[in-house]
């Protein structure tokens, strides 16, 4: 079925009558099977993207339902054959000279302009308001950390701004299309969410600590110094929360340990995989050096790292307290 041919509806696999659970089962199942990072195509995982988006929106639906009455659905279609947002092909073999380029192998974007999903100008000639402001969007950086509580806020003001700082420095000129978003409301309990980053179809949920230099041991579950257990945030089920919440996004979490002294290759941190798996795969530990290197890995090698999922977006802005 090509994409001119396709409803939302038909893409979904959905009759016109399903209910909003309906269509959230038939993404998430869509979404698995197209999403690039499972070998899905790029093209199908963006037509599946934008139907979910549509459909679940009851306002948007009944404009959609409206214009494919009337033989006027392209109105909330990306047009055929556009390429404005690549996908990243996979990893080429170590031999291949850097200089000569595989044919039909997409280069990486992520150094590219960024390229805004569904487009502005597709909301300005339909008439309609876009999910969040043009200029809000091209913002890479939204919030601040915001003193909660009574005791402990200058500590932890202190080492989310590190975060912050490290953040803009190392990894948002890398990548243009890259969105830190800082404070955010945790959907998973009643605690809050120092950062999020975003990127293409990846987040990145951010913690933070600040400890001072030496010797660390991380074992997946268990951070530890000179014998001693230290407790490093609890970011697994926020990550497993956020990963429901976003389906079409690969979602990871990372604790960086600043160090008092400012130094970005301390403390440094063993590592310590334990084989039965578990939150080790979801959640790195890692010093402010190893947050850089692997957050630009992680980004960079995920699809279509030029692109700002905007409604991605607007739904995070909408979660800072």
């Amino acid at each position: 079925m090509t994409q001119g041919n396709s409803s939302h509806y038909q893409v979904l696999r959905i009759p016109v009558t399903a209910t909003d659970k309906e269509i959230k089962v038939a993404y998430r199942k869509a979404a698995r099977l197209s999403h690039p990072d499972h070998g899905g195509d790029p093209a199908a995982f963006r037509r599946v993207t934008l139907a979910y988006e549509t459909l679940i929106d009851a306002k948007r639906r009944a404009e959609y339902d409206r214009s494919y009455g009337s033989g006027l659905r392209g109105s909330y279609s990306t047009a055929p054959g556009d390429e404005g947002a690549h996908f990243d092909a996979p990893a080429a073999g170590s031999h291949a000279s850097a200089n000569v380029r595989r044919p039909n192998t997409p280069r990486n974007t992520a150094a590219d302009a960024p390229v805004f999903v569904p487009p502005f100008e597709q909301f300005a000639q339909a008439g309609q308001m876009p999910l969040i402001p043009e200029d809000v969007a091209r913002q890479q950086i939204h919030g601040l950390p915001r003193k909660r509580g009574i005791f402990g806020a200058e500590a932890r003001i202190q080492r989310e701004m590190r975060t912050v700082q490290l953040i803009s420095r190392q990894i948002l000129p890398a990548i243009p299309a890259a969105r830190l978003i800082n404070g955010l409301q945790s959907p998973a309990d009643n605690s809050h969410i120092d950062h999020a980053l975003l990127a293409g179809y990846r987040m990145a949920i951010i913690g933070s600590m600040l400890l001072p230099p030496g010797a660390y041991a991380w074992n997946g579950s268990t951070l530890t110094h000179g014998g001693r257990s230290i407790a490093p945030p609890q970011l697994a089920h926020v990550v497993r929360r956020m990963q429901d919440i976003f389906p079409e996004l690969n979602v990871t979490g990372w604790t960086v340990v600043h160090s008092t002294d400012g130094n970005l290759h301390q403390p440094v941190i063993d590592q310590h995989r334990r084989t039965s798996g578990g939150s080790q795969d979801m959640v790195q530990v890692v010093n402010a050096a190893g947050l850089a290197r692997g957050l630009k890995q992680f980004l960079n090698s995920g699809p279509a790292p030029n692109t700002v999922n905007v409604p991605v977006l607007a739904r995070l802005l909408r979660g800072m307290h």
